[in-house]
């Protein structure tokens, strides 16, 4: 149908006017349609009879007109044509005219096949059925195609009459697929968009020359640069189809070198659920060109491990906490314990779950770890059945510093919260542990590797729970990592600052590390450490760069980048797991499943004992010593105060 204007005004009379607007739009739209198909009819028989038509045949015509009028009108209402929007004209409209021409010419077809020849004046001949279908719903189509491109050329030239934004950009759009094909038709169908697309580029060879959507592709990424001056483009949009990132990352790289701004489009999936508009480009950022392949949840595995159960989360108002929440609401679970100690962090994920699920029983809750007390109260209260245990210190230099503050918050919080949860007869207790743990050198890596031992032996202890430990990377964006970091020290133009140039880190996004934290939860066995796949190490040096290149500045020129050495604590490379630790595969391609030397029950409990006797007295030099013997595999360092805002790890601080 026609579209509809905006309400002018206010009060009642603005109130009605789209309803009286509409129907007389589409009434308008009626009439033009009965004319285009009496019209069509008659010029289908002055064609058939090269326009000097037998008087015979003129009643004939006569008599057949309504009927066949009143075919092509009904098919056309029947499939609902007059519901399509015409400013998204596509292939599903012209079927849908196709249909309807189809519909209803058969009709005719069975009469004139059918009918006796003393019915002669209503068997339309079937020259007459082809040529006037032809001309009848190609002229319904035209029309509408017609009034589609008189109203985006209106929208147009009314933006630049009254002036709201300047004249549009020139934009190239690398990628001719699917999405670009969307892009295209969303800016032209629109009137409110700042760039103006002047061609594809693509490097798929088969689409050279080729033209469309009105657009054509004129070469591949390496042509970027003398496109650009040959058009006078500024930036370019990219337009793939769930492009992964070293693609990204290279057609970046060749924006780079033809000058342009390079953005780019929402993914495709994204756009077919109706999570944001295609239109809505934005620049390139970092966890693009160190994204990977999407994350395939076994969502059925995940539900039938929440859905309908009561579900403890400490941490709740972390990074990964908060984000653990939100996936754990999308399996309703019966009701969802926020344990969390920062109200300000608690109170901002309670008010977003209680407004995207209305419907599911959260229950904030104050409280500490580490305090026993208040955690044995909660498992008395509300006996959840699965608990998952994010709430840690997981900053490395500030670790060091605070040996006791780490053992007390992720050891013996540990320790009690497990020892409670086994008690209280939970199903399955998950651990959110760290990549720092294999081979610790820090002292948030050596409580994590505690930590760890200590799920091992409540796995032991109390063998109707699974007790396990899910072991990944850095979180990308989250609370305290290198990314808002770098961000920051680039706005304020500079020094970026890296610890040291070979220093490399694995990098995940906070939605897929809490994904398979859950998938991983759900499949694991008691005593288990599931290890999630974080692909291939990033450089930090590198993101440093690609960093300040996306924020539109050169590196070591506008942008200076500064190495300061390794912090206390802090290691070249991170590593997943050991040799030692019989790491297998499992059912999920992404995660694995590895387990330590189990340490006798009896040896676990001195060591708690005598670690909480260290942390009371505040004895830190001790502490580390302890684990050093502890943990044979563990080497830590004396303790120095932290760098200020340098960064090359990146971890959470999460309580």
């Amino acid at each position: 149908m026609l579209e509809q204007p905006s309400a002018a005004g206010s009060g009642p009379l603005a109130r009605l006017e789209p309803f009286w607007a509409r129907h007389l739009r589409r009434e308008v739209q009626y009439i033009l349609d009965l004319a285009i198909l009496v019209a069509a009819f008659a010029l289908a028989y002055l064609l058939r009879f090269d326009f000097q038509i037998p008087p015979g045949q003129i009643a004939s015509a006569l008599v057949q007109a309504p009927m066949v009028v009143l075919f092509e009108f009904g098919a056309i209402v029947l499939l609902g044509i007059y519901q399509f929007v015409w400013r998204y004209i596509g292939m599903a409209e012209i079927q849908a005219f196709l249909r309807a021409g189809f519909y209803s010419a058969l009709p005719l077809v069975l009469l004139r096949l059918g009918l006796p020849s003393a019915f002669d004046q209503w068997r339309v001949p079937l020259s007459i059925i082809f040529i006037n279908g032809v001309i009848a719903f190609g002229g319904l189509l035209g029309i509408r195609v017609l009034r589609r491109g008189l109203y985006e050329r209106y929208e147009r030239s009314r933006r630049l009459r009254r002036g709201h934004e300047r004249r549009p950009k020139p934009v190239l759009l690398v990628g001719a697929g699917r999405s670009g094909l969307l892009a295209v038709r969303e800016i032209r169908g629109r009137g409110d968009t700042d760039i103006e697309p002047v061609g594809f580029v693509d490097d798929d060879a088969t689409k050279l020359g080729t033209v469309i959507h009105g657009l054509k592709v004129l070469g591949t990424t390496a042509d970027l640069p003398q496109l650009a001056r040959k058009l006078a483009v500024e930036q370019a949009v990219i337009t793939l189809d769930e492009a992964d990132a070293s693609t990204i990352r290279r057609l970046v790289q060749a924006c780079d070198r033809g000058g342009l701004r390079a953005r780019i489009i929402p993914g495709y999936s994204e756009i077919l659920q109706g999570q944001v508009s295609i239109t809505r480009f934005r620049d390139v950022q970092i966890e693009d060109l160190l994204g990977r392949d999407t994350v395939r949840l076994d969502e059925e595995e995940v539900r039938r491990f929440l859905t309908g159960r009561g579900v403890l989360l400490t941490g709740a108002g972390g990074s990964i906490g908060s984000e653990l929440a939100r996936q754990i609401a999308r399996f309703t679970p019966h009701r969802l314990l926020l344990a969390e100690r920062a109200e300000g962090a608690l109170f901002e994920i309670d008010r977003e779950l209680r407004e995207l699920w209305p419907g599911l029983a959260v229950e904030p809750l104050i409280a500490d770890v580490g305090d026993e007390r208040r955690m044995a109260a909660i498992f008395e209260r509300w006996r959840p059945q699965v608990v998952i245990h994010a709430a840690a210190h997981k900053h490395v230099p500030l670790m060091e510093s605070n040996a006791a503050e780490a053992v007390k918050n992720n050891v013996l919080a540990t320790a009690t919260i497990g020892r409670l949860a086994g008690d209280a007869g939970v199903d399955a207790f998950v651990l959110v542990s760290s990549d720092k743990a294999v081979r610790p050198v820090s002292m948030m890596g050596a409580t994590k590797r505690c930590a760890e031992l200590v799920v091992q032996d409540l796995d032991a202890r109390y063998p109707a729970a699974r007790f396990l430990a899910v072991r990944f990377g850095n979180v990308m964006g989250s609370a305290g990592s290198v990314v808002p970091i770098f961000r920051r020290q680039i706005a304020r133009g500079g020094p970026v600052t890296v610890t040291h140039p070979d220093a490399t880190r694995f990098f995940m996004t906070v939605g897929e590390a809490t994904q398979l934290v859950l998938e991983a939860g759900a499949i694991g066995e008691g005593g288990a450490i599931m290890i999630l796949d974080m692909g291939e190490p990033v450089r930090i040096v590198d993101l440093a760069r690609d960093m300040i290149r996306l924020s539109g500045y050169k590196p070591y020129e506008e942008i200076p980048i500064q190495f300061t050495g390794l912090r206390p604590g802090e290691k070249l490379a991170e590593e997943l797991g050991t040799s030692g630790e019989d790491i297998r595969v499992t059912r999920h391609p992404k995660i694995f499943a590895g387990r330590l030397a189990a340490l006798p029950p009896e040896t676990v409990a001195v060591w708690l004992e005598r670690l909480e006797t260290l942390c009371r007295q505040g004895r830190d030099e001790e502490i580390r010593t302890a684990l050093d013997e502890l943990l044979p595999e563990a080497a830590l360092a004396a303790p120095r105060a932290p760098a200020a805002d340098s960064a090359a790890s990146g971890e959470d601080v999460v309580h």
